[in-house]
């Protein structure tokens, strides 16, 4: 397209990404700023998703230690948390019908559940929004930032929306409205897992170059209504073993049992996996059918359905938290706790840390003379510090950082010894003593993958029987998921004959297999094979950005307003 004239608008600080970390940041800038006397400070926030909540999705069981700071009166206010966890079990499946429950001692402290929530993280996070909304925070649903703009010497400015109405071929159509600069002091980065302007950012700043690569598991969610003689509100399950032992795969489930004769229940699978014949979606479903499980579910009803990708690397792939112009909070940095299945606290701890820096350098900038509302650069020309290097000084001196640090070998133990050896290690790293040392994962997920020549096992998946197991198509369905169909694809491919002509005969093209929305097919026609992408069923979960063993698709933002409306996940 030829150059297009945009609007700008400008605030003191921009966030990207309406989930538990952009919103508490946003809360608490204004807080602050109304605490202070600066309430002319602008927040504001912009997100993906057709309305705040849309595209959250968790387990989720919530530790409310962030909110009890971010908001001490959250019982008072209405927050959604209305399930305290009453019961607590863990399990292994041994095999298709046997199971062994573990003795509540023999389970890693981090694991324990006592005075958590069983939440909707959407609603939640519904809930942050509208906290947000009465402190003044311009909150705009429907833009996805599209863009990252640079000040000519190299400093953030802000964010550019994406364009509207642009057709499959790249023009504009009739219907073309052009995206927006929000321009910023600090522009913050809350995306979530495997965030595509974050990853770029970690890229250009080499954010990464003292870390160990991140790694990521798929998440797979269903939420089912059930019959109420069977739900036992504020029950908490999980468990790993069987199906994913069979092909050597690490990861777990989970089976809450939240209000309203509801229960949420899922799992979650290492992308570390090296069987390219494995089918995560199929794995989930085939758990279901476990006797331990099944008993739930039968004479239920299954009501959505949602993926995405969960970031795991903790404390030893964390990236650098901040340059120039801005700072990475949330799962866009990897905060996530996988020791204690959990990530919302920390991400929302991480946004509050990074407010407080961001804030106390925006008012010493007023001090010295800067004026509230309009972008500054440099330090040297309007008194506004470049590099909020104080949110890294202030995670340092956090509960988050403690917390993340002593878990920081549950992720590697599991990878490098197995469930079995690594689960017996992170008991006595977790309940005993704290190793004196660091274990280190440094193969990247997608090249663990090994290939269809070297990997003989070929799972036996049955056929869905639509009432207890379902396939994808139906799935995606469920997840009420939305995509203008005239715009480009916004699943890139860098080299397009990649996937026939490498993927395919080395890895059977494991795109047909890992996306758990039916994105990628291997069409045949007149003896040719071909690579189709199906953009409109994408759940936005990442996954084949993550784990493609070629590293050939890049994701990012379709128009705002696309993608999956989750209710109630």
């Amino acid at each position: 397209m030829e150059h297009i004239e945009r609007e700008s608008m400008e605030f003191d600080v921009v966030i990207v990404g309406a989930g538990p970390a952009g919103l508490s940041a946003a809360i608490k800038i204004r807080q602050l700023a109304i605490e202070h006397d600066l309430s002319d400070l602008t927040v504001c926030v912009v997100e993906k998703g057709s309305e705040v909540g849309a595209h959250i999705l968790s387990g989720a069981v919530l530790e409310p230690r962030a909110l009890n700071e971010l908001f001490p009166n959250w019982k008072e206010e209405g927050a959604p948390l209305n399930v305290p966890v009453t019961e607590d079990k863990t399990f292994f499946l041994m095999s298709d019908t046997k199971h062994q429950e573990a003795p509540h001692w023999m389970v890693p402290k981090t694991m324990h559940n006592d005075g958590n929530y069983v939440v909707s993280l959407g609603n939640v996070v519904r809930w942050l929004g509208e906290k947000a909304e009465e402190l003044e925070v311009a909150v705009f649903p429907g833009f996805a930032a599209s863009e990252i703009l640079y000040h000519e010497n190299g400093t953030v400015k802000g964010i550019q929306t994406g364009d509207m109405g642009v057709g499959k071929d790249g023009e504009p159509t009739a219907h073309f409205t052009p995206g927006y600069e929000l321009h910023a002091k600090y522009t913050i980065f809350a995306e979530g897992c495997r965030g595509h302007l974050g990853k770029r950012l970690i890229e250009n700043f080499k954010l990464d170059k003292d870390a160990d690569p991140q790694h990521y598991g798929i998440g797979i969610k269903e939420l089912w209504e059930i019959d109420p003689e069977k739900h036992k509100e504020g029950l908490v399950m999980h468990g790993a073993g069987w199906p994913l032992s069979e092909t050597a795969s690490s990861g777990g489930w989970w089976l809450y049992h939240a209000e309203n004769n509801q229960v949420t229940l899922g799992m979650i699978i290492d992308l570390s996996y090296t069987n390219p014949n494995m089918y995560p979606f199929m794995e989930m479903q085939r758990w279901k059918t476990h006797p331990l499980i099944k008993q739930y579910l039968e004479g239920g009803k299954r009501i959505s359905y949602g993926a995405r990708a969960v970031v795991k690397g903790g404390f030893n792939a964390l990236p650098k938290l901040t340059f120039p112009g801005g700072c990475l909070i949330g799962d866009d940095a990897g905060f996530l706790n996988f020791a204690k299945i959990k990530g919302s606290h920390t991400a929302m701890k991480s946004g509050m840390l990074c407010a407080e820096a961001v804030f106390e350098a925006i008012a010493n900038g007023v001090e010295k003379g800067g004026e509230i509302g309009i972008a500054r650069t440099t330090e040297d020309e309007d008194h506004f510090i470049t590099e909020v290097t104080a949110y890294t000084e202030k995670y340092n001196q956090s509960w988050l950082k403690e917390e993340l640090y002593n878990s920081r070998n549950f992720g590697p133990a599991m990878h490098k010894f197995g469930q079995w050896f690594g689960g017996a290690f992170n008991f006595v790293d977790q309940n005993i003593f704290k190793v004196p040392f660091t274990l280190h994962d440094t193969v990247p997920d997608f090249a663990a993958l090994k290939t269809i020549d070297a990997e003989n096992f070929k799972p036996n998946y049955p056929k869905p029987d639509g009432t207890l197991t379902f396939d994808r198509l139906s799935s995606v369905f469920i997840s009420n998921t939305v995509h203008e169909e005239n715009q480009p694809s916004h699943l890139k491919l860098t080299d397009a004959t990649i996937p026939v002509n490498v993927n395919l005969p080395k890895w059977d093209e494991p795109a047909q297999r890992y996306c758990p929305a039916g994105v990628y097919e291997i069409i045949e026609e007149d003896n040719t094979k071909r690579f189709q992408i199906n953009a409109a069923n994408c759940v936005h979960c990442k996954t084949c950005d993550i784990k493609d063993p070629s590293q050939n698709i890049t994701w990012v933002t379709p128009e705002g307003g696309g993608g999956p409306n989750y209710p109630n996940m």
